[in-house]
């Protein structure tokens, strides 16, 4: 057997004995998480950090900052509430939660392992109110916690070689490591897998509506938002599309799933 081979039987047999350790919350779906959440949470601060030096936050005095974080903390007690009540409150045990907004044309948001949250001031003239600034920081919440940014790099580094560790591809390689770290956190970049990206894209989807809703935020503004979005696009999506179901197939998911998000809906 060739070394490719024997290193493609390696990688097949660790996904099929990890894939069913963990459950993403909500959806029930096996997922596979190689990487220790610790190791990347300490990646994250270090590239969090260094993203907001590169594009210094607006002042705490702000508006937009004040609506940003007040939308950010009832989000994260809602999501806790729902991980705590399910028994997946470890998921969020050590997340240090932080909501900043930077003053960029760019139509996005993320958020990193450990609850840190960015907002560019060009997605907020699309979300037009708080519902829709929820929907999208939910959504990208739901990414954290559903710990898609491990699995994609799981994968990354899966093909890079079975026997090669985030530690090491950090020493060896680090301009691929933190290319790798950017572009499985949507701060930069396309994934590259995008048939699975769709389906954590929808997932993360399904979870933030049941996390608005949780937090008092109407979910109903789903499909709504996203057919502004697609208007923003053109012949080339806004960087948040760019990984994502389809227009017509996301607000489709969307309304087939709004009776079960109604369902934790508390107007405020």
């Amino acid at each position: 057997m060739k070394m490719t081979q024997a290193r493609a039987v390696a990688v097949a047999a660790m996904f099929a004995l990890t894939a069913a350790c963990s459950k993403v919350p909500i959806t029930g779906r096996s997922q596979l998480n190689l990487l220790p959440e610790g190791e990347l949470m300490g990646m994250s601060l270090t590239e969090y950090e260094g993203f907001l030096k590169e594009h210094p936050p607006l002042p705490a005095a702000d508006a937009r900052v004040k609506t940003v974080r007040e939308i950010g903390q009832r989000l994260a007690t809602a999501a806790t509430d729902f991980l705590t009540a399910n028994g997946a409150a470890s998921r969020v045990a050590d997340f240090k939660w932080e909501f900043n907004v930077v003053d960029d044309p760019t139509v996005n948001a993320w958020c990193m392992p450990g609850g840190k949250v960015v907002v560019y001031t060009g997605l907020m003239p699309v979300t037009k109110d708080d519902a829709g600034l929820a929907l999208v920081m939910g959504h990208e919440i739901s990414h954290a916690i559903a710990r898609h940014g491990n699995e994609r790099m799981s994968q990354a580094l899966a093909m890079q070689g079975a026997d090669l560790t985030l530690q090491a591809m950090v020493a060896q390689k680090p301009t691929m490591a933190n290319n790798m770290f950017l572009q499985a956190f949507g701060v930069g970049g396309q994934l590259g897998l995008l048939a699975y990206s769709r389906k954590q894209e929808s997932e993360a989807d399904k979870m933030g509506l049941v996390f608005m809703a949780m937090a008092g935020y109407d979910p109903r503004v789903a499909p709504q938002f996203w057919q502004r979005m697609a208007a923003q696009g053109g012949a080339k999506p806004p960087e948040l599309l760019s990984t994502h179901p389809s227009d017509a197939r996301r607000i489709a998911d969307l309304e087939a799933y709004m009776p079960e998000a109604m369902k934790y809906y508390k107007p405020r």
